[in-house]
């Protein structure tokens, strides 16, 4: 059973969130009936405000430290899903021609991502459609997925 320092509730969510030591190693996507958890030390509470100021406001850029465990190619994937805008997505295409590679490979890179949101894994779609989510692992992810890009899509039409 997963250890979380903090469960936080988001629309459609909870948030699991684990750390390593002083850096953020994790976030998984809770059911949304999961009881939520207060942050259990400094790491996560700094965690969730700056999860909250997202919430408030799409355009918000996380400053976090990450304990990132992942192969040097997955590391550059992430690395460039930091580089997309909030309210903008890209294809895996797009993605695998500014990595060097296939458009499975980075794929496989953003389902391996240890703590989406914070790395926007989200923000990468199919040419034909959204794409995949959180390798579908949870049910109701592609929601999810939905609810995050629409979010930040609001961010350009606030007042």
């Amino acid at each position: 059973m997963m250890q979380y320092q903090a469960k936080l509730a988001i629309p459609s969510a909870v948030l699991g969130i684990t750390a390593e030591g002083e850096k953020l190693a994790g976030i998984d996507f809770l059911p949304p009936e999961t009881a939520t958890l207060p942050p259990q030390n400094a790491l996560a509470r700094e965690v969730c405000a700056q999860l909250e100021h997202y919430l408030r406001d799409p355009g918000f850029r996380f400053d976090l430290p990450l304990a990132l465990v992942g192969t040097d190619f997955q590391r550059r994937v992430w690395q460039v899903l930091q580089e997309i805008p909030s309210g903008s997505t890209i294809t895996y295409a797009e993605l695998a021609q500014r990595t060097g590679s296939g458009a499975r490979a980075v794929a496989n890179a953003c389902g391996a991502n240890p703590v989406p949101v914070v790395i926007p894994c989200h923000r990468v779609v199919s040419r034909h459609g959204l794409g995949g989510f959180m390798r579908g692992r949870e049910a109701g992810s592609l929601a999810i997925k939905q609810w995050l890009l629409a979010h930040e899509r609001s961010e350009s039409i606030r007042p």
